[in-house]
């Protein structure tokens, strides 16, 4: 897959077809900048059509979002991003038209964000005592807004000297059964699958390009996927050139999976990011937007 991305302006007009969308946004309550309201007036002025909320890990924010988007007469779709790991590697998954109240859903992304962050601090005095000088305010600066992990743990340890590479940490000190490996709450990809269906929704694999794997591997890890339930996979992405938008859309359409998208948006955490337009050349059209909510009835009707 190609590396290459382009770096197109924000515009400074409104999108001039009201029928995009954006289904992939973060506001203050997890890592973006915006409340769900302001979020919300924003798509509302940039012409969105629909857009969705999918905090990392929380569905605090989705009350809120859900009567600004009546207010505004916006549709606005509940939503979350959860992070899931499977094997050595993170897997955002994006579920969509969830109940924000469902008891076990809040439970769980609750128990994930603070094993998240005890295992971090363990992960930390670890390496302590195994003779590398780290503080995880140095793990942070790598995660940025982001929720920190292993991998940040990695990119620490190259950029101190102290490994060469990515995967030589995980071979020497994160990986399962390594000496600075410590385990937590977490959630197998088909467990949040299964949970987000249990709260009314459906189940998005969220920028695959992120998971670095070939085609093959993408397809094959989209395959059995599928087979513990997921429904589709975001295609249309800030970071997905249009080669690899069309290749995900390729192997969604073989696998059976609908496609949707969305820009990442942070706000002013990532202001080369815009609602709706990504860099600049971001379209993800409204049909999306429909047949993920086809997608959502059928589910919940059993189907």
């Amino acid at each position: 897959m190609s590396n290459s991305k382009s770096k197109t302006s924000n515009p400074k007009s409104k999108i001039e077809n009201p029928k995009w969308i954006d289904l992939h946004t973060h506001s203050a309550y997890s890592d973006g900048s915006m409340t769900p309201t302001e979020l919300v007036g924003v798509a509302r002025e940039t012409g969105l059509a629909a857009v969705a909320l999918t905090d990392h890990d929380t569905c605090d924010g989705i009350a809120e979002f859900l009567e600004a988007g009546r207010r505004a007469r916006l549709e606005a779709l509940a939503g979350v991003e959860v992070s899931v790991e499977s094997g050595d590697r993170t897997v955002h998954v994006l579920g969509y038209g969830i109940d924000p109240a469902h008891g076990r859903l809040r439970s769980a992304l609750r128990e994930l964000v603070e094993g998240r962050n005890e295992r971090n601090v363990k992960i930390v005095r670890r390496l302590q005592m195994l003779g590398v000088r780290i503080e995880l305010d140095e793990v942070k600066a790598f995660a940025g807004e982001q929720v920190v992990g292993r991998p940040h743990f990695a990119q620490a340890l190259v950029q101190k000297g102290v490994v060469a590479t990515f995967d030589e940490a995980f071979a020497r000190y994160l990986a399962r059964g390594r000496p600075a490996y410590c385990d937590r709450f977490r959630l197998e990809p088909a467990e949040a699958i299964a949970l987000i269906a249990e709260a009314g929704g459906v189940t998005v694999l969220a920028h695959p390009y992120y998971m670095g794997l070939s085609s093959d591997l993408v397809t094959s890890t989209l395959a059995r996927l599928k087979r513990a339930g997921l429904a589709g996979v975001e295609a249309y992405y800030t970071e997905h050139t249009e080669e690899e938008t069309r290749l995900y859309v390729e192997i969604a359409d073989r696998l059976g999976l609908f496609v949707t998208g969305g820009s990442d948006f942070h706000g002013t955490i990532k202001p080369d990011i815009a609602l709706g337009w990504g860099r600049g050349s971001l379209r993800v059209p409204y049909a999306l937007y429909e047949r993920l909510c086809e997608e959502i009835e059928r589910r919940r009707a059993g189907g």
